[in-house]
């Protein structure tokens, strides 16, 4: 029985991360392009901003990657190397990306925790804790709307795959990946060499 995942182009589980910690960068955003399509199994039209923001800031750091193919192998060398040269685009498109992610796997983590809790409850808790401080007046009721446009745990689940014992493993796996490229890239956000 095939799930979900085993239908994405690239798993967070399979992005290299080096010995410094450096995280590969087309494979990270490839995982990251692929994660953006779980936003479609929820439904909700709602969560086009959600994926949209994703989307762009992806496509900001593939740029500079793509102008820049030998500073860029690693995510961190990406941003030191934009910075010297005074701009920030890709760096501050990572930055987004990095809370974006963060959501997204606080509020799976949440939820594959609590099995009682539904969608609704696990993603407002996690852009409380993530997003939220970051947007504007403007931005959060179109979050908060899409929060409140979350399917039902139980048809979510199914929609992931039949074989709801093979979808919470997957779901595991790759939110316990997810935590991991999102915790290392928050530590070298913090620091110096990452600011502008």
């Amino acid at each position: 029985m095939s799930t979900w995942f085993d239908q994405q182009k690239k798993s967070f589980a399979d992005v290299p991360i080096g010995a410094d910690n450096g995280i590969s960068t087309t494979e990270f955003l490839e995982a990251a392009e692929s994660l953006t399509t779980l936003f479609d199994v929820l439904g909700s039209k709602a969560f086009t901003p959600v994926k949209n923001d994703l989307t762009g800031n992806i496509k900001k750091v593939r740029e500079r990657q793509l102008a820049a193919p030998a500073e860029s192998e690693t995510l961190q060398a990406l941003v030191v190397n934009e910075l010297k040269t005074k701009k920030h685009v890709a760096s501050e498109g990572l930055l987004w990306l990095v809370r974006g992610l963060d959501f997204t796997a606080q509020a799976l983590r949440h939820n594959l925790d609590n099995a009682s809790s539904e969608l609704s409850n696990s993603f407002r808790e996690a852009y409380g804790n993530t997003l939220k401080p970051h947007h504007s007046f403007v931005i959060k009721p179109i979050f908060s709307a899409a929060m409140s446009a979350t399917p039902y745990r139980k048809d979510f689940y199914v929609k992931l795959g039949e074989d709801q014992g093979k979808v919470n493993e997957s779901l595991d796996r790759e939110v316990v990946a997810l935590e991991k490229n999102v915790a290392i890239l928050k530590a070298f956000q913090e620091t110096k060499e990452a600011k502008w």
